[in-house]
């Protein structure tokens, strides 16, 4: 059988809806999505480290000035913080849109390349975010993942196999490069990782373009070359979009104040954040919250 039919037929048995984990799922690494409708508005977020693989239906991503669509088959990783805006482009109640996610551990990743002799042949990736097709050997290791969900007795001591091999398949894919860049400390992502996670951890501050690539161990030239490669955007844009998805989310938690919102992501200017905030998310920060309370008030469940 196509390792994705399997796949079609156990991830809605284990999420009927939604990004979902269970206790099972939750000891593997693992997240299922299950959608069975377009996204009407682009949802915002930041993708920490992952490795995802589409198994049915359309996602689109966009990030800085880049747009990537992911069908079947499409495996993606990302392997520094970086903030999306995502939507389900394919999705019906009979064929849902269907992926599933694993979370990448640096010291993991680290380990299995200690412990094992990777590929070198080919070229480390510079982006910090990638889309390939998932080799056949990749998805039954996913398969067989997935299967240990029904069998709760051997979970405890099959699963860390199982989820080892999954990691090496990826390891030796296409996109094993961009994976590389997740273990080594002292790689370029993982250098420009230290200066976006001070970002997300402090988005309120006042930011120099100096102390950030400092903190990266680059020349200011270096760091914005870099950073751009990585993130599809310059340092200054990543900021944004971190401080303008967390008003978002300020606002939408029932917060009233749109100056006050304003001012705690680090606006001096309510006028500049209202600005910033309409071209981001298409209203101003007072309607968005409403439309967005609305369209969220009768769903279960996010896709």
């Amino acid at each position: 059988m196509d390792p994705l039919h399997e796949l079609r037929d156990l991830i809605p048995r284990h999420a009927p809806e939604g990004l979902l984990t269970t206790p099972r799922s939750e000891r593997l690494g693992l997240k299922f999505i299950v959608q069975r409708s377009t996204t009407g508005q682009p949802i915002h977020l930041v993708h920490e480290p992952l490795f995802g693989v589409v198994v049915q239906g359309e996602k689109q991503l966009a990030i800085g000035d880049r747009v990537f669509t992911f069908r079947p088959r499409n495996a993606l990783v990302v392997s520094v913080d970086l903030p999306v805006t995502l939507r389900i482009s394919a999705a019906t109640p009979d064929q849902p849109y269907l992926a599933l996610a694993m979370t990448l551990e640096p010291a993991y990743v680290a380990t299995l390349l200690l412990e094992a002799t990777a590929p070198n042949d080919l070229p480390m990736e510079a982006a910090g975010l990638g889309v390939g097709t998932a080799p056949r050997e990749l998805l039954e290791a996913i398969v067989r993942l997935v299967r240990l969900l029904d069998h709760p007795r051997d979970l405890p001591v099959l699963g860390p196999l199982a989820e080892r091999e999954v990691m090496w398949r990826l390891l030796c894919s296409e996109q094993g490069p961009r994976l590389r860049q997740v273990g080594l400390a002292d790689g370029r992502l993982s250098q420009l990782g230290r200066a976006m996670r001070w970002m997300r951890d402090n988005y309120s501050e006042k930011v120099r373009i100096e102390d950030l690539a400092r903190l990266s161990g680059m020349s200011v030239t270096s760091f914005h070359r870099q950073f751009r490669a990585v993130a599809f955007m310059s340092p200054l844009q990543y900021l944004k979009q971190i401080r303008l998805q967390e008003a978002r989310a300020r606002l939408l938690a029932g917060a009233a104040d749109v100056a006050t919102v304003g001012h705690g992501v680090g606006y001096d200017s309510a006028s500049q954040f209202s600005r910033e905030y309409k071209r981001a998310f298409g209203s101003p920060p007072g309607e968005d919250a409403r439309l967005l309370r609305a369209w969220s008030a009768p769903r279960a469940t996010g896709g």
